[in-house]
């Protein structure tokens, strides 16, 4: 092989990494958020990928009527932290005692209510919204970007600091990781596992609208997208380990990186058949995540 046919595989291989990464960062945030719920509550939230739709429809739809970009992303992160505590106080804590197999089913039927809200409030249509940045475009290793690329990497990068800031350096995320440890523990202690796993929601909500805003100027948003964004997040979080938030960032961004190498190299039509196969094979071979440590046993 030629050193100018190698050097054009490396670059190829460097444009879907980079793409990959890219892409992914959204499936990060929100395999975050899931896997924040599950670690304090033990819910796998469905409808996670709804709350991404939402805060990206709200975005667009505020800033496409004249308002401030800042005042679009703060109305957008409002209103997708009061349906999630919404959803929390209306929909999961009356059903605390049910089994993981009740709750699965609440947050799917939460996720279609939210669909069908969406549907009713802003219509079937697309809603597109203007990049952060105007005519904001980079060229890196020969693949060109737009710059609403490293707005979505931010984002990322930002929600992973607070998430880790939050749970080791405050008394609710202490409070938090208690909970997940030992619920009975933590009621016994005088901490409500009921308010905390209220925040945790609250916390995934935002987390999502959060993914959502910086993705509307990419992919304009739907009523429909939030289901195939809300299980992307859980293939992240699986792939990850769903007790791992922070594995759960690196399984989206793995998401991505599959997925993009899968359109680059076979078809864009094969792309979710191997992600998800990639799923499947996951909780076949390793039920905890890729990251998950061995645990061995003491004799």
């Amino acid at each position: 092989m030629s050193e100018r046919r190698r050097g054009e595989l490396v670059d190829a291989a460097l444009s879907y990494v980079l793409i990959g990464l890219a892409d992914g960062s959204t499936y990060a945030v929100a395999g975050l958020g899931i896997s924040l719920l599950y670690q304090v509550t033990g819910i796998i939230n469905f409808a996670q990928g709804d709350f991404v739709m939402l805060g990206g429809i709200t975005y667009a739809v505020t800033a496409g009527a004249g308002a401030p970009k800042i005042a679009a992303a703060v109305l957008a992160l409002t209103v997708t932290a009061g349906v999630g505590a919404l959803m929390h106080v209306a929909v999961l804590a009356p059903a605390r005692k049910a089994g993981p197999d009740r709750l699965i089913i609440l947050t799917i039927g939460a996720s279609l209510l939210l669909q069908g809200v969406a549907l009713m409030v802003f219509g079937a249509e697309q809603h597109p919204a203007e990049p952060f940045q105007e005519n904001g475009e980079l060229r890196l290793f020969g693949t060109f970007l737009s710059s609403q690329y490293l707005w979505c990497a931010g984002a990322t990068l930002l929600a992973a600091v607070a998430v880790w800031l939050l749970l080791h350096r405050t008394g609710w995320g202490r409070a938090m990781r208690a909970t997940a440890a030992d619920r009975e523990m933590a009621r016994l202690m005088g901490l409500s596992p009921l308010r905390m796993g209220l925040m945790a929601m609250v916390v995934a909500a935002l987390l999502a609208g959060l993914g959502g805003i910086v993705l509307a100027p990419l992919q304009p948003p739907d009523p429909t997208v939030g289901v195939p964004l809300g299980l992307k997040g859980f293939t992240a979080a699986v792939l990850g380990g769903l007790a791992s938030p922070f594995g759960a960032v690196a399984g989206g961004l793995a998401v991505g990186v599959v997925e993009a190498f899968v359109t680059g190299l076979v078809s864009s039509g094969y792309r979710d058949s191997i992600v998800y196969g990639l799923l499947v094979l996951v909780l076949l071979i390793r039920p905890g995540g890729l990251t998950a440590l061995r645990k061995t046993a003491r004799v």
